[in-house]
């Protein structure tokens, strides 16, 4: 709570975060002889291990039980994408960066939506088009963290360039990186966090399995309680339980207004004590100031705490 009023610096991950993580295939695109179905086919076997969102959202479009098929040698690649072999076929599935990886030339996309390319047997065979949609209070939750004084919002993605600049511009953040593996944010931290005044803090908002050690590398992390996975909110310092980013400044409120009071009550405490101590040094004060000094002031103090319980933070 204290570290939440020297907030400098807050950090979001795009995809669950800012964006609702909900996944939908626009278009499949055959680059070779096989056609989209089959496409499709062999891209949502290749998906049907992952949990991640945008593995879901391809086996939901395929749309049929997938069983009794022989997925061999899967492999998650983090921030890449998937490898497996399916049906005595090699299949590569996922970003550029996974195919660039292992030199197989792609189709340059400049689609302002996330793209998973497919090959097979070492040949590009065609992409997905996936579309995802950004949440309703992303918009107004920055704006207001911006209004309470936060000087830096950032925003980190594996995500290609066009995407994230679609995103960024839309939402209103001041920065974003592109395109980064997991171990690409812990570093994009560090840097960020060298940037800090030495009294200033830096938060990191995020929900994958992938962000878990971002969250901890922060000064606070914030996890999405609904949607967030096991390992995100384990590393969380705070969890929002409603996936929305309006709780967050709603929560630095809250440790604004718990400050205010602790304050008053410190000063309110240490005022009475130096009073009834002058008074009893020049002999007026009695046991009963004395006591209420001790107790007295104890009891207030914490009827005063008792008011945070009863405040509505909105914006």
């Amino acid at each position: 709570m204290e570290a939440l009023n020297s907030v400098d610096t807050i950090v979001f991950d795009k995809t669950g975060t800012i964006t609702k993580g909900e996944f939908k295939v626009e278009k499949v695109v055959s680059t070779s002889h096989i056609k989209e179905d089959e496409l499709l086919y062999l891209a949502a076997l290749a998906e049907s291990m992952s949990s991640h969102p945008i593995a879901k959202s391809v086996v939901r479009a395929y749309g049929k039980e997938i069983k009794g098929i022989s997925i061999l040698e899967y492999k998650e690649l983090a921030g890449m994408g998937v490898s497996a072999k399916i049906l005595e076929k090699d299949i590569f599935l996922g970003n550029k960066s996974l195919f660039n990886s292992h030199n197989i030339e792609v189709d340059n996309l400049s689609e302002g939506k996330t793209i998973i390319y497919i090959s097979i047997n070492n040949e590009y065979s065609g992409y997905i088009v996936i579309s995802d949609q950004i949440k309703e209070d992303s918009k107004k939750a920055i704006k207001q963290l911006k209004k309470k004084g936060i000087r830096n919002i950032v925003m980190l993605t594996g995500d290609k360039e066009n995407v994230a600049k679609e995103v960024s511009e839309e939402v209103g953040v001041d920065s974003y990186y592109a395109e980064l593996l997991p171990q690409d944010k812990v570093s994009k931290i560090e840097e960020l966090k060298e940037g800090l005044p030495k009294d200033k803090k830096i938060v990191f908002v995020g929900d994958g399995i992938n962000d878990a050690p971002v969250l901890a590398r922060a000064d606070i992390g914030v996890a999405m309680g609904a949607l967030g996975s096991d390992a995100a909110i384990e590393a969380a310092d705070i969890v929002l339980m409603t996936d929305e980013l309006g709780k967050l400044p709603i929560a630095m409120m809250i440790a604004n207004k718990t400050r205010t009071i602790v304050w008053q009550n410190i000063v309110f405490a240490l005022s009475v004590k130096a009073i009834v101590l002058v008074l009893g040094a020049i002999g007026i004060a009695t046991m009963w100031e004395a006591v209420f000094a001790d107790v007295g002031v104890a009891v207030i103090a914490v009827l005063n705490a008792m008011r945070v319980l009863n405040y509505k933070a909105e914006y």
